[in-house]
């Protein structure tokens, strides 16, 4: 048995034997120490240093924690950079839902993300490089637009939807009437209203018809001298069905003020497969003076406002201050010009995938994974187009307890949950990726989150 002194010194020694928290915390390696690892010097240069260093931060922060040994922070900073610099995640869209706004509705071909890496250096937006001198911006994307749509007369670009309508209504309409029916008077998303937007321009509205029933005599009592301009608006996002009935395009051509028709989704041509949805073309050689349409929606471009029309019309807008304020840059307006001139967008694939060959595909993926069952569903447009149409499919059904885990992977991966099942629709997912979602499926098993 140890007493007295010698007990005191054996304690001792046990604490002395026991590092202490400062001397844990001296064996983390100084940030500009771990900087010199060769992957992250190289990560420095591609992502920028501040980027590294953040990482590298909190790795250390980890270690201190008790979650990481100290020899360890290089390796976890490397695992924690993102692909690029640019803030935002590449997500695996296995939603069902085509144009998905919160994931940035539709996915450029590999010709429009080509043609905005090659437009991220100098190019040509404003120059001609035969004379040497000032030319129109992005010229060839709008002479490809205007080539899609013949029936136009002027062509003009601008960063949004909204922005386009705000654009027309600020030009032809401030201090004037703008002439709507009740029924068209939509909120287009977060919060924001149609009416809000226009009469921000400074224009009046004049609301005609009723929720369900206008009529060309409504418009056409309305019509006067204050009168801006006539909107018609197409419903995206809903139907109304019953007792309705709404003025055509056509009807409303004789009142001597411009039309301006909203079709919203995108369509520049008329597709058999979205029957009920407007197209500029056909809405043109309805009479429509001016014609806005988003370019990220069906037709799977980016993010653009399309202006098309009259062209006396066109001009002025094109010609108006705010339109210096809206004009869209050179990486949307290489993206624009290669989605109209370049192959099919991976938005039309996705809405015309074979079900047969999606089925097998989603079954092949379940054969390696011992949870998954395959299941029928249906998928939808999205994004505020054709809200009816309801697109035959086949989903991946797995226990909702991994939808967390599989959003927080790499890449993430976004499902839907339904009756407590998670889905997952491969039809917006590129085929190569089926590994991602298996492997990520399997490393979520064993703790799935719940």
């Amino acid at each position: 048995m140890v007493t007295g002194k010698a007990a005191a010194g054996s304690r001792r020694e046990v604490r002395d034997a026991t590092p202490s928290r400062a001397d844990f915390r001296r064996r983390i390696a100084r940030t500009d120490v771990v900087l010199e690892d060769p992957r992250l010097r190289a990560a420095a240069e591609r992502l920028g240093r501040g980027l590294v260093k953040d990482a590298i931060r909190a790795a250390q922060a980890r270690v201190r924690a008790g979650e990481l040994e100290p020899d360890g922070v290089a390796d976890a900073a490397v695992a924690a950079l993102p692909a690029t610099a640019g803030g935002l995640r590449p997500v695996l869209n296995a939603t069902g839902v085509v144009l998905h706004t919160n994931l940035g509705r539709a996915a450029l071909s590999p010709a429009a993300v080509d043609a905005i890496v090659a437009a991220g250096g100098n190019t040509d937006v404003e120059l001609d490089l035969t004379t040497g001198k000032r030319a129109r911006r992005g010229r060839t994307a709008l002479a490809t637009l205007a080539g899609a749509v013949p029936a136009a007369g002027g062509v003009h670009v601008v960063n949004n939807g909204a922005a386009a309508l705000v654009l027309a209504a600020t030009a032809l309409a401030a201090g004037r009437e703008i002439i709507v029916s009740r029924g068209e008077m939509v909120e287009i998303g977060d919060g924001f209203r149609l009416p809000d937007l226009l009469e921000s321009t400074g224009a009046r509205l004049r609301e005609v018809g009723t929720t369900n029933r206008t009529s060309e005599k409504d418009y056409a009592a309305a019509v006067g001298p204050r009168t801006g301009f006539i909107l018609k608006v197409h419903p995206s996002n809903f139907v109304v069905r019953g007792f309705t009935s709404a003025a055509e395009i056509r009807a409303l051509t004789g009142f001597g003020v411009p039309v301006v028709a909203d079709i919203g989704s995108g369509l520049l041509a008329p597709d058999p497969l979205l029957p009920d949805e407007p197209d500029a073309a056909s809405t043109l050689r309805a009479g429509a003076d001016l014609v806005i349409a988003s370019g990220d929606k069906l037709l799977g471009g980016p993010q653009a406002g399309l202006l098309l029309g009259d062209a006396d019309l066109v001009e002025r807008l094109r010609r108006h201050p705010l339109a210096r304020a809206l004009r869209v840059d050179k990486l949307t307006l290489a993206a624009l010009q290669a989605t109209l001139a370049g192959p099919v967008t991976p938005t039309w694939r996705a809405l015309r995938y074979d079900v047969d060959e999606l089925r097998e595909r989603t079954l092949a993926l379940a054969s390696r994974l011992p949870t998954a069952e395959v299941v029928a569903s249906v998928a939808v447009v999205g994004g505020g187009g054709a809200p009816e149409l309801q697109l035959p499919s086949w989903s991946l059904s797995i226990p909702s307890a991994y939808a967390v885990k599989l959003r927080l992977s790499e890449p993430p991966i976004v499902g839907r949950v339904e009756q407590g099942r998670l889905l997952l629709d491969l039809r917006c997912v590129p085929q190569p990726a089926d590994d991602l979602i298996a492997h990520a499926i399997l490393a979520a098993g064993d703790h799935p989150c719940t």
